[in-house]
């Protein structure tokens, strides 16, 4: 019987491997760009950067630590070199292939990152499988930009998983499309009209603004901005601003808004404020051709018509004064119960020239 060398006993000693072969190593060296695989066969294991992350020009220094136990996959037995090319890569896509498989089938919530934003969508990695998100899924609103989501963890579902076309499709739409629906009815469960509630300002439009309740969107209309003049919704608010409301009315899924609240009603002390005889000043707010309204405080107009401007004859209230005048007048009416106040300037004349009469005369 021939003996056998050393190095054949030695050669004999290791195990046998071939391509596609899962093996497991110690790391016994890890470079920037490569790591060394003790995985115990004649040669050593080699796994590139390439095969280790799809991240370019990662440190692997900074990711894997020497002495740590790994698996990867066999490329080839011997790469040219005498060593074992290995993919870290490849393995963990198949296992993330198997996992998003499984996610799909039980319609699991997966949270992933966004790895990069693409013309047509988003794409995302677990365990290094990709999956592609389209945009007309990635909201429930149409978004034209999605750069913002680069980088960004989210949720969504698996709804389409076919690995052999390279086609696995996941969607967040249906998540917040639900998420907003249970907000909704949770919502619409709480809410009562003259319930005081918080909102953010969603849109801003000529008539009003839409405010974001939590669930649903309410609309306050500009005749409902404030007990005074609300020349433009643009002007008063903006996207964004957090506003406190009352619900004044709930029709259906439509909930109508109102920042008038009765507290501040400024006709609640009127009475004593504005009585007959008071002497008042006010902005001209705007004229007709019989007469000017005259704003006293806001959401309280006076009339003060043309015939009452002047002791001479006036054609109409332009011909001698301009919207946004500051005024003197005298309050020669109060009608509480239609909210109708009537003024004079002419009676103040009249008061000031009875003055110097009397003062004349003493």
């Amino acid at each position: 019987m021939s003996e056998q060398s050393f190095e054949q006993m030695l050669e004999e000693s290791f195990k046998t491997i071939r391509n596609g072969e899962v093996v497991e190593g110690t790391v016994i060296d890890v470079k920037p760009d490569e790591i060394v695989l003790n995985i115990g066969y004649k040669s050593d294991g080699i796994i590139t950067r390439n095969e280790y992350t799809n991240e370019p020009n990662v440190d692997l220094t900074t990711l894997v630590e020497v002495g740590s136990s790994m698996e990867a996959k066999v490329l080839k037995v011997n790469d040219g070199d005498g060593q074992v090319l290995l993919t870290y890569k490849r393995l963990a896509a198949e296992k993330g292939s198997k996992r998003l498989e499984e996610a799909f089938e039980n319609k699991e919530v997966l949270t992933a990152k966004v790895a990069q934003v693409l013309n047509g969508g988003l794409s995302v990695i677990v365990d290094e499988a990709r999956v592609f998100i389209p945009s007309s899924l990635v909201s429930d609103v149409y978004e034209k930009d999605l750069t913002k989501y680069d980088g960004q963890a989210i949720e969504f579902v698996i709804t389409e998983f076919n690995p052999k076309r390279r086609r696995i499709i996941g969607d967040r739409k249906q998540l917040l499309v639900a998420q907003k629906a249970e907000q909704r009815r949770a919502l619409f469960e709480r809410i009562n009209v003259g319930d005081v509630i918080e909102g953010t300002v969603k849109n801003v439009t000529d008539f009003g603004a839409f405010i974001d309740l939590g669930g649903a969107d309410g609309l306050l209309h500009i005749s409902e901005m404030s007990w005074g003049r609300v020349e433009s919704p643009k002007k008063a608010f903006k996207v964004g601003d957090v506003v406190k409301v009352f619900i004044k009315d709930i029709n259906d899924t439509k909930i109508a808004l109102s920042m008038k609240f009765p507290e501040d009603n400024p006709w609640n002390n009127a009475t004593e404020k504005f009585a007959a005889g008071t002497i008042v000043s006010g902005r001209v707010a705007r004229m007709t051709d019989f007469g000017a309204f005259v704003e006293l405080a806001p959401g309280i107009d006076a009339l003060l018509h043309v015939s009452q401007i002047s002791r001479e004859h006036i054609d109409k209230p332009a011909d001698v004064l301009k919207v946004g005048q500051e005024i003197e007048a005298k309050i020669v009416d109060f009608n509480e119960s239609e909210r109708k106040i009537s003024l004079s300037m002419k009676a103040l004349l009249k008061d000031e020239e009875a003055v110097q009469e009397t003062a004349e005369e003493e």
